[in-house]
């Protein structure tokens, strides 16, 4: 989800330096990461072929994290050749707001490297402590592929815990060549690309190859695969196809986790069986789950494999329990969710098959139905949506809200004045929907911030309220938007 952005300080421009002074009390201090907002970012950028930007909030924990990281890594960098140069910008302050929407900022912090002067930008997918960011940017400030020139190079570069792409080339040009480049500068967030003249010097695969070709090596499955199709959407299927293991394991090990990012962010059906990889049925039950995996390899289809120890955040997002391993999800193309729990080894094919074949349905994620619902503004929840909402045949507002969200916890006291002010009136609802707690399965709400508030009235119509967050503003709105048919005729009844 995405959050809401706007808040903007302070702005100097530069004429030769990029860095900002701080004045102390006791001297003057160098900060490296400069400043920057909507009235000097365009002409800063501009001038910089590689520069990094940090979109961020003030109020922001994982921002105020980041700081002190960011601004050693931006004293290290100032002193790297070519410098690099780091910046920020608060993306909170509104007259900042088109920045934020041209960098697609969807949460803090959102870091960027731009290319070229601001022409190309990719998303910053490197650590968040100093000596990371120097390293992983120093990488990416040079060329996008590596020349190797031995076999202890080649020993270095690829390693045994990553993934790396080597093109072999006899010659370092020609259209295979320039096509591979081409890949490398697309995707170099991702991966690391090297480039050789002789397949020989590779650690794994055939050696008498004479290219050119593309091998990608993997600590995972067939650990090397080559390609030979040159064409670029080609070559970046390829990539992207073969950097996923067959089962991706989410465990503790810190080296996983690249694999389980890439497998939650790859466009299939995704199949996740969580257990308890320590307990004594877990043999059979991976070995039918990799049967199954075989079975389904090459339709669209990727399978995770998590120990319960290491779950512990997926559970809370999907709302599952401990006690419900092992147990199976399914997020489909859409969304959707599909769950069995507490399942066996015996189980696995058929459910899936099932579930090809539309027989499973979907699981929806919500918080309890409350005991008791006495508060001014009512809660909702997923189970609730339909009947407090679609078919009370009032006019509703409902705010899908986060409880961690600032903006959300300075809305709800007014919230609460507005529902008070409709205590009396049976035709309006006040409601709030924990949007993190609860799946959101109806086309009509596009939630991508908090807060995000809608209105439904009594007759069907819904909006989407983005007025001013005060108890006058929602009441003109809620006035001018219900449908007061129901209302009339509880007065008739009255009278």
């Amino acid at each position: 989800m995405a959050k809401t952005v706007s808040v903007w300080v302070a702005l100097f421009v530069l004429a030769c330096s990029l860095t900002t002074i701080s004045a102390e009390e006791n001297g003057e201090s160098k900060e490296f990461v400069l400043t920057l907002d909507h009235s000097n970012f365009s002409d800063t950028v501009s001038k910089h072929d590689f520069i990094v930007v940090e979109f961020y909030a003030p109020w922001c924990g994982h921002c105020k994290n980041l700081a002190p990281e960011y601004e050693k890594a931006a004293s290290i960098l100032s002193k790297h050749d070519p410098p690099i140069t780091l910046v920020k910008v608060d993306a909170s302050e509104e007259v900042n707001r088109d920045l934020a929407n041209e960098y697609e900022v969807k949460g803090f912090p959102t870091l960027k490297i731009l290319r070229n002067g601001g022409k190309n930008a990719q998303e910053y997918k490197g650590p968040r402590e100093a000596d990371g960011i120097v390293e992983y940017l120093k990488k990416q400030s040079g060329p996008a592929s590596t020349e190797i020139k031995s076999a202890v190079d080649a020993s270095d570069f690829i390693g045994d815990k990553k993934i790396v792409i080597v093109g072999a080339f006899p010659k370092f040009s020609g259209e295979e060549f320039e096509n591979y480049m081409a890949l490398a500068e697309k995707l170099r967030s991702d991966y690391e690309f090297g480039h050789i003249s002789d397949a020989k010097y590779l650690p794994r695969g055939e050696s008498s190859v004479t290219g050119p070709v593309v091998r990608l090596f993997k600590p995972f499955d067939e650990l090397f695969v080559d390609f030979k199709d040159f064409n670029v959407q080609a070559l970046e299927k390829f990539v992207e196809e073969s950097s996923i293991p067959l089962v991706t394991l989410f465990n503790s090990d810190p080296s996983n986790h690249p694999f389980v990012i890439k497998f939650y962010n790859n466009p299939h059906d995704k199949v996740m069986l969580f257990t308890n990889l320590s307990s004594e049925v877990v043999d059979s039950l991976q070995s039918k789950y990799r049967e199954v995996v075989e079975q389904y390899k090459g339709q669209g289809i990727s399978f995770l494999l998590g120990d319960l120890e290491a779950s512990q955040a997926a559970f809370q997002y999907f709302g599952v329990k401990e006690s419900q391993v092992p147990l199976i999800i399914i997020l489909n193309k859409d969304g959707k969710k599909y769950l069995k729990a507490n399942v066996e080894a015996g189980q696995i094919a058929t459910w899936l098959k099932d579930y090809k074949e539309g027989k499973v349905p979907p699981y929806v994620k919500s918080e309890p139905i409350p005991a008791e619902n006495s508060e001014p503004v009512k809660v909702v929840v997923a189970d609730t949506l339909e009947d407090m909402v679609f078919k009370s045949g009032r006019n509703v507002l409902l705010e899908f809200y986060a409880p961690w969200c600032g903006h959300c916890q300075k809305l709800a006291p007014i919230l609460d004045e507005v529902a008070v002010h409709y205590e009396k009136d049976a035709n309006v609802l006040i409601a709030k929907l924990d949007a993190t707690a609860n799946d959101i399965e109806d086309p009509n709400f596009d939630v991508k911030g908090y807060p995000t508030v809608y209105f439904r009235s009594a007759d069907g119509n819904i909006a989407t309220y983005e007025g001013d967050r005060t108890k006058e503003d929602i009441i003109d709105f809620i006035e001018n938007n219900r449908d007061n048919t129901v209302h009339q005729e509880s007065v008739k009844d009255e009278l």
